[in-house]
């Protein structure tokens, strides 16, 4: 058996190599894929040759040697990243195939170079197998550290290239534009009317000396002199509750500034239904829901900037990672279909547009580039945080859980990616809960409770967010909570409350706390002071219990009948990312403790953060990650939970707790 990576057809179309001209699509031995063997050298700290090392990887036809050896963490030298642009990834082709010499090769090696193999590693297209010899890095490339143990190579859409450009003259009379492509010969640049405008007068004022500003192969101005060192994106998770954005320096991978604020479309809702709703029912708030969207975007871009010194002006593109429903309230379609049964997006990749075209004040022909979308409940956000953890490239048994109002999973196995949405409900945002509230200040967020306290010691100590008296209870401190109440024994496995007799017995120091509001048994969390009336404590409800027993339930039927799918049990999952704001927050113990997630030692359980906006991040950062992006829309199948005849029974099993 061949123990070289293999790669998939998703990989071919997250590359663009389906039907690229002047390809042999058939390896030699008639599998449909090349093995390259490359020998690796490199250097000590102190300069001596180490011995070198041999790796064989398999890959798609016609993929480029710098991008075989890139995918499989084989540096080589590369400072545009594999444009063709710089001239530094130099490779020594041994054997295999003979290969073409490019005009670029011609004018980085002498003619015995070029005898001895001695080509550039991106201009190689790997169309049989070879051998390649790779030489020690004299530097390494730049690459952006994102994401949860992702590395990119950096290779944005956004370039900027200066030029010197001769002037006209009656014995050269080519059109302006003319004369600049010709001057970036390796790229097939479009000018639009908006450029064609202004490149006649920057030109003639800039004494032909200028800066193409260029994303993906659209050139969108031209600007005087060098502005090359001002090339600035910017990456927004567009949550549904808060929006987050991050500007990057795309020369360097550098974030400059982050900042968040709550999704001003929260006046017609806290969740995504009741936003589709207001839709239904109103016709101009479609209109009201897109504005409000572009003036959050365009709120965050403009501090960013502020924060960074960074003239809006120089952002030249921005990506957009938001669940289907925010993705198409902030382009403005309507969202009616995503609301109701059979649950249809309008398309799966949303088009490219304009920033402007969104409500932000960057540069005017700024490209945006939206997420696309797996289902209209496992949207772009998802495929997003997908790409930052890399769910599609390691071979782990993992469990993705992105915990909110509507939950979305994604498991894999190393080679099949199977993900759902489960109706959790608004428990994990404090909707729903009497007490609860947003993760602000004065939301208790960490409880622990000590049952046989004495003395000195708390009964109940309290994690308040700012250190200042507890007013309310959010997500994480309502699952640590019922944690708690499970682990000391006063809530059963049914989720009750148990008596008060049996509280004395098998809580004495927590007994006092367990009160009644009416017909409603409560436990206090906090009293204002020794004499407050229940009613006016900080307290957990037995219909709060209940709440977030229903959105556990929910969710690790989820997860459970996603792990039945594909013949798997709990104990053979390896790790489980806990995405987004809740994830980071919440008490992996607490999550196993109640069921959230499969019972597994907590090392196993890692707080991803804000993946989505990871995700975006990459895609400003690598055309490949956006391409990658795009090819997990092949590679996941969407499993509708709604539709499975045993999902009622599942969902009763996963009520209960367990101790």
């Amino acid at each position: 058996m061949n123990d070289t990576p293999d790669f998939s057809l998703a990989d071919v179309a997250r590359e663009g190599l389906i039907e690229r001209p002047g390809v042999d699509p058939v390896a030699h031995d008639g599998t449909g894929r090349v093995d390259l063997s490359f020998t690796v050298h490199t250097l000590a700290e102190d300069g001596v040759a180490q011995p070198p090392a041999q790796r064989g990887v398999r890959v798609p036809p016609g993929v480029t040697v710098f991008d075989a050896a890139s995918w499989n963490g084989i540096a080589i030298d590369s400072t545009c990243g594999g444009h063709g642009t710089c001239h530094k990834c130099k490779v020594q082709i041994t054997s295999g195939a003979s290969v073409p010499v490019t005009r670029h090769d011609e004018r980085t090696f002498t003619a015995a170079q070029l005898s001895d193999g001695w080509r550039l590693g991106c201009l190689v297209h790997a169309t049989r197998d070879l051998s390649v010899e790779v030489p020690p890095l004299t530097t390494r490339p730049k690459a952006a550290t994102v994401g949860i143990g992702r590395q990119v190579i950096l290779r944005p859409a956004l370039q900027k290239r200066y030029v010197e450009l001769a002037e006209a003259t009656l014995s050269d009379q080519r059109t302006d534009l003319a004369r600049l492509t010709d001057a970036i010969d390796d790229l097939e640049l479009t000018a639009d009317l908006h450029v064609l405008r202004r490149l006649s007068t920057v030109l003639r004022q800039a004494d032909f000396k200028v800066t193409a500003v260029i994303v993906d192969e659209d050139l969108i101005d031209v600007e005087p002199g060098d502005t090359t060192a001002e090339r600035y994106a910017i990456a927004f998770d567009l949550g549904t509750t808060t929006v987050v954005g991050t500007l990057l320096d795309v020369g360097t991978g550098t974030p400059m500034a982050v900042t968040s604020m709550l999704n001003a479309q929260q006046p017609f809702g806290g969740d995504v239904i009741t936003r589709i709703s207001a839709t239904m029912m109103d016709p101009d708030a479609l209109g009201r829901l897109q504005q409000a969207a572009g003036s959050t975007l365009a709120t965050l871009a403009a501090q960013v900037c502020r924060e960074a010194g960074v003239d809006p002006q120089h952002v030249y593109e921005v990506a957009v990672a938001g669940n289907a429903t925010m993705t198409a309230l902030a382009l403005g379609i309507d969202p009616e279909p995503l609301g109701v049964a059979p649950f249809v997006m309008s398309s799966a990749q949303p088009p490219s547009v304009l920033a402007s075209d969104i409500g932000l004040s960057v540069h005017p022909r700024a490209r945006a580039f939206f997420f696309p979308a797996l289902g209209a409940y496992v949207g772009g956000d998802i495929v997003a945080g997908m790409l930052a953890t890399g769910m599609d490239r390691d071979k782990r048994t993992r469990l993705f859980i992105d915990v909110g109002t509507n939950c979305e999973i994604v498991l894999s196995d190393g080679e099949t990616i199977l993900s759902t949405a489960a109706p959790a409900g608004p428990a994990f945002e404090g909707g729903a809960i009497r007490c609860g509230m947003r993760a602000a200040d004065g939301a208790i967020e960490v409880i622990k409770l000590d049952a046989h306290a004495t003395g000195d010691d708390p009964a109940v100590t309290l994690g308040v967010i700012g250190d200042v008296e507890a007013k309310g209870l959010c997500g994480s401190g309502l699952v640590d909570a019922v944690a708690e109440l499970v682990r000391v024994g006063l809530l059963d496995s049914t989720g009750r409350l148990v008596p008060d007799e049996d509280a004395k017995e098998i809580a004495p120091a927590l007994a006092d706390r367990l009160a009644s509001i009416g017909e409603e048994r409560v436990f206090v969390l906090h009293r204002p002071t020794p004499d407050s009336e229940p009613a006016e404590t900080v307290y957990l409800s037995q219909r709060d219990v209940r709440e977030l027993q229903f959105a556990k339930a929910a969710i690790s039927t989820g997860w459970s009948l996603l792990l039945e799918e594909l013949g798997l049990e709990h104990r053979d999952v390896q790790q489980v990312l806990l995405a987004g704001s809740f994830g980071s927050y919440l008490s992996p113990a607490s999550a196993v403790r109640i069921g959230l997630v499969p019972q597994l030692p907590v090392l196993r359980i890692v707080a991803a953060g804000n993946v989505a906006g990871e995700g975006a991040k990459m895609a400003l950062l690598s055309v490949r990650e956006r391409a990658g992006a795009l090819a997990l829309l092949e590679e996941v199948t969407y499993v509708e939970l709604s539709d499975r005849p045993d999902f009622n029974d599942a969902f009763v099993e996963q009520l209960s707790f367990h101790a």
